[in-house]
């Protein structure tokens, strides 16, 4: 398996809307996830996503603790709207959350005009559970196990559409 996943979307929007759907938790609650994500846009800046309460009610439903943070990291580089570079982890799971910081790089090109593409590389050298969860499983999307992948194509619809895929 390897230790970096690249995931790629072309997305008809500016890279200014983009951005602010990445990196604004007032966009970035509305799809994917769900979570709000919030991001200091500076080197060593702060990332966190807060569980939301359809998360936290799944948790205590099936008897186990949610985390409110349930991602954190920090800001590499901020580049706005072309580039971010943050460090990554997920702290909702035990597995993932005892395993070391991955690194995410988000990019945004022009591609067509009016088009973008937005790529995301993982680099999750020593994170295998992590690794399996971004991948996501393509029978497991329904019930949100479908990665990034999902998360871009959710950010894509919304974008596009004004509605996400589960809307």
């Amino acid at each position: 398996m390897s230790d970096t996943k690249v995931f790629r979307i072309w997305i008809k929007a500016t890279p200014e809307k983009i951005w602010q759907a990445f990196t604004d938790p007032e966009w970035n609650a509305r799809y994917g996830y769900a979570a709000p994500q919030y991001y200091e846009l500076k080197k060593g800046g702060r990332f966190y996503s807060k569980a939301n309460e359809g998360m936290l009610a799944y948790a205590a439903a099936n008897g186990f603790t949610m985390p409110e943070e349930i991602l954190d990291g920090e800001v590499l580089e901020a580049e706005p709207p072309r580039r971010l570079v943050q460090t990554w982890r997920m702290l909702m799971d035990p597995t993932t959350g005892a395993e070391p910081f991955t690194t995410l790089t988000v990019e945004i090109e022009d591609s067509a005009p009016g088009v973008c593409r937005v790529t995301i590389t993982h680099e999750l050298t020593g994170a295998p559970a992590t690794a399996a969860m971004v991948q996501g499983s393509p029978d497991a999307a329904a019930e949100g196990g479908g990665g990034w992948a999902w998360v871009l194509s959710d950010l894509k619809s919304l974008l596009e559409t004004g509605s996400v895929l589960a809307g």
